[in-house]
C-alpha cells in the first residue's frame, strides 16, 4: 500500500475491504470520522492512523461488540473502562452460548426422535424386547388422566408448570401410569407427565427413571388401540418367565407434536420386568 499522508473514502474502501457506506455510517455515528473534510465537494479523506482503526473495528466485530460498544471502547482511555466492556461482553456471550447450546440439544433431541420413528416404521419394528434403561432425571407433573392424548402431549399446564418453575425441557414426553393393568383396561384416572430438563432444577421439581430392566414394545398408529401392545408385552412376559411391575410408561417418540397423521405416530410402552 503505497504510504500517502491522506486518503480518499474510495482508496480507504478498497485498502481496508470495506464499503464507502459503512464508512460514511461510522462517521454517523461517531465511532471513525475522516480527518478532512474538503469544503467545496464535501469529499472525506482519511489518515493513515485512522486507517488503522478499521482492523481493529473488525475485530471487535469478530468478538460480538456492537457498533455502540465499540465507540465506547475508542473513547475509553484507561484499562478499567476497556476491562469492564470486556468483562460484560464475556458474560453477554457466555449467556448466549448457554442459550445456543439449549436450542441445539432441544433441536438435536427432536430430530433423534424423528430418526428413530423412521426406522421403526421402515423396519415394522413391533416385537417386544427386553432392555436396560440408565436411569434419568425428569421434571414431572401429575395429573387427572382422561385418554385425551392429544392434550396430555401438549400439555398447556405442564408448559405454563414448566415457565413457573423456571426450566426448560427437551426430548419426548414420557407419561408414566401407575398401573398397566387399569391403563390397559382403560380405567387409568392419575398420569404422571414427564420431560428432561436443560436448565438447573430443584431435587422436588424431578423424579428419576430407569436404572432396571424393561420389557419394551413400539406401538404404531393411533393411540386408541394401544392396549393391545400392553397384551403383547404381558402375553410376552407370562410366556418367558417374567413378571411385570404395575408402574408403566409411553414415550412419544413421535405425536401430534410432530404430525398431523396418525400413521405416523410411534409410542415406545415400558414396563420394568423382573425374572420368576
Amino acid at each position: 500500500m503505497e504510504e500517502k499522508e491522506y486518503y480518499s473514502i474510495g482508496e480507504v474502501s478498497k485498502i481496508c475491504n470495506i464499503s464507502k457506506k459503512a464508512l460514511r455510517f461510522y462517521d454517523k455515528i461517531g465511532i471513525i470520522s475522516p480527518d478532512k473534510v474538503c469544503d467545496d465537494n464535501n469529499y472525506r479523506f482519511y489518515n493513515r492512523t485512522t486507517l488503522l482503526s478499521l482492523p481493529v473495528i473488525k475485530y471487535y466485530k469478530q468478538m460480538g461488540f456492537k457498533l455502540e460498544e465499540m465507540r465506547e471502547l475508542f473513547e475509553g482511555n484507561t484499562y478499567g473502562i476497556i476491562e469492564r466492556q470486556f468483562r460484560r461482553k464475556i458474560d453477554e456471550l457466555k449467556e448466549l452460548e448457554a442459550n445456543i447450546h439449549n436450542s441445539y440439544t432441544s433441536v438435536k433431541d427432536w430430530y433423534d426422535l424423528i430418526l428413530e420413528a423412521q426406522l421403526v416404521i421402515e423396519n415394522d419394528v413391533h416385537e417386544v424386547a427386553v432392555k436396560y434403561i440408565d436411569s434419568t432425571i425428569y421434571c414431572f407433573m401429575e395429573q387427572d388422566f382422561e385418554y385425551n392424548y392429544r392434550e396430555s402431549i401438549i400439555n398447556i399446564d405442564w408448559t405454563n408448570y414448566l415457565e413457573s418453575i423456571n426450566n426448560e425441557i427437551t426430548g419426548p414426553v414420557v407419561l408414566n401410569f401407575p398401573s398397566f393393568r387399569e391403563k390397559m383396561e382403560g380405567t387409568c384416572k392419575k398420569v404422571k407427565i414427564m420431560q428432561k430438563p436443560i436448565l438447573e432444577y430443584k431435587e422436588d421439581q424431578v423424579t428419576k427413571m430407569g436404572g432396571y430392566m424393561v420389557a419394551s414394545c413400539y406401538h404404531i398408529g393411533s393411540h386408541t388401540n394401544i392396549h393391545e401392545s400392553y397384551q403383547k408385552i404381558f402375553d410376552w412376559a407370562e410366556s418367558h418367565g417374567y413378571n411385570c411391575t404395575e408402574e408403566c410408561y409411553e414415550r412419544y417418540v413421535t405425536d401430534y407434536w410432530t404430525t398431523r397423521n396418525e400413521d405416523q405416530f410411534v409410542t415406545e410402552i415400558m414396563i420394568q420386568v423382573t425374572r420368576d
